[in-house]
């Protein structure tokens, strides 16, 4: 971040709310030529700065608005549990996104599905088949209060 000016700061910020915007809008949105803005760009991109460019879609308008966040616990903690259980968990395509955790359990795992029937039958088809899952405590969202993408930290 100490290597990041107010340019570099205003373009992520820019790009992070509009990421189809094209590099003339950019150039007049940080007051730039096109050539630098393109310049400052690709920087960022070669940096891992920018990771990638995406879309976010409505949730709820392709049938997955109802988010439950799972905590799983594993039977184990050796390397080959954490690996064999991080490569399976990879394959379920409801899963946004999994993290490992200090706590009092080992894996926070995001699931978007339609509603409670949708969630059970992932829950027997894909979670309860996980490798080495001890335990499995599931929570749904009631609403989304704030979700902020990284460019809201600059």
């Amino acid at each position: 971040m100490e290597h990041l000016d107010d340019i570099d700061r205003l373009l992520l910020g820019y790009l992070g709310q509009a990421a189809r915007a094209t590099n003339a809008e950019l150039a007049d949105r940080v007051h730039m030529s096109q050539s630098a803005t393109l310049r400052r760009v690709r920087r960022l991109e070669n940096e891992g700065i920018i990771e990638s460019y995406s879309v976010v879609a409505n949730r709820s308008a392709i049938g997955r608005g109802t988010s439950v966040f799972v905590e799983i616990t594993l039977n184990g903690q050796s390397d080959s549990q954490l690996d064999e259980f991080e490569a399976a968990i990879a394959d379920c395509p409801d899963v946004l996104s999994c993290h490992l955790i200090a706590g009092g359990f080992d894996y926070l795992v995001h699931v978007a599905c339609d509603d409670v029937t949708s969630y059970e039958s992932i829950h027997r088809r894909q979670l309860a088949h996980l490798p080495h899952v001890a335990r499995v405590q599931s929570s749904f969202a009631l609403r989304t209060v704030l979700d902020r993408p990284a460019t809201a930290l600059l």
